[in-house]
């Protein structure tokens, strides 16, 4: 069987970490930052983890 190519934007957009761990930028922050907070704003730069099994469907596209 063929090897699975990997998903490209999937890459771009998602880290691993070592511990299999899948990280990502949260949502809302592209536009309209007027409206929100200073500690809105704040949180929203953080990464956020997937849950487990979002992770793994995230991995077979990455690997």
């Amino acid at each position: 069987m063929a090897k699975l190519k990997r998903r490209k934007a999937v890459t771009k957009r998602v880290k691993v970490t070592k511990k299999g761990k899948v990280k990502t930028a949260k949502a809302f922050k592209g536009h309209l930052l007027t409206s929100k907070n200073r500690k809105r704003k704040r949180h929203l730069k953080q990464k956020n983890t997937l849950t487990k099994t979002a992770a793994a469907k995230i991995r077979t596209m990455v690997a």
